[in-house]
């Protein structure tokens, strides 16, 4: 017996997301029919906000409602170093820290050929353009998670950045290999940033 075909649909929806199988998007399915009324509309609304009210900082990267962002925005960061990450979730795990006061950049993911991606797919052009007209900054920190596509981005970007002479450093392996910043505790990421090497 098949399922009726807005269940089947809803069913289909939530199997876009990363890591939600049939099973889990079906229970899901069913979770949302038990909902009241106002709850299942506050979640479209939730929804159709996130895609209409944000988007994508045209400084850095970063995901944002206004444009550039509250940090690319702030006077008070140090404008001399810039710490690259994969995505947004880890520029707000390293502000959770509280111990980092500089700027980022965000790369939207990395170098990976066995997915197709390649320099030109992530974003790299921006962050060069960006070193190449800000005189300020005097250092690039790579912290692309400690895994093979990772680190394969951060020996491409430091290639890429050295010879303009800024300096380029890694966040130290305080973070475990294969692990991702999002899922680390705080004083695991500030011993990382503090025990950053140069490449």
């Amino acid at each position: 017996m098949q399922y009726p075909e807005p269940i089947a649909k809803l069913i289909d929806s939530f199997m876009k997301l990363p890591g939600i199988g049939y099973k889990t998007a079906t229970r899901l399915a069913f979770f949302t029919l038990d909902m009241q009324g106002d709850d299942v509309t506050e979640f479209a609304k939730s929804l159709i906000n996130v895609q209409r009210n944000l988007h994508f900082c045209s400084i850095c990267g970063n995901i944002t409602e206004e444009d550039p962002c509250e940090i690319c925005s702030d006077p008070s960061r140090d404008q001399n170093t810039v710490l690259v990450v994969e995505d947004s979730k880890d520029v707000m795990s390293m502000e959770q820290m509280k111990e980092y006061h500089g700027l980022y950049h965000v790369l939207h993911g990395v170098l990976s050929p066995m997915e197709g991606k390649g320099p030109e797919d992530i974003n790299i052009t921006s962050l060069l353009k960006r070193l190449q007209d800000n005189e300020a900054i005097k250092e690039v920190i790579i912290a692309t998670n400690a895994t093979p596509e990772g680190e394969a981005t951060a020996m491409y970007l430091a290639r890429l950045v050295k010879p303009s002479g800024i300096k380029v450093t890694r966040l130290a392996h305080g973070l475990s290999v294969g692990s991702d910043i999002e899922y680390a505790d705080q004083m695991t990421l500030y011993k990382a940033v503090e025990g950053r090497t140069e490449m």
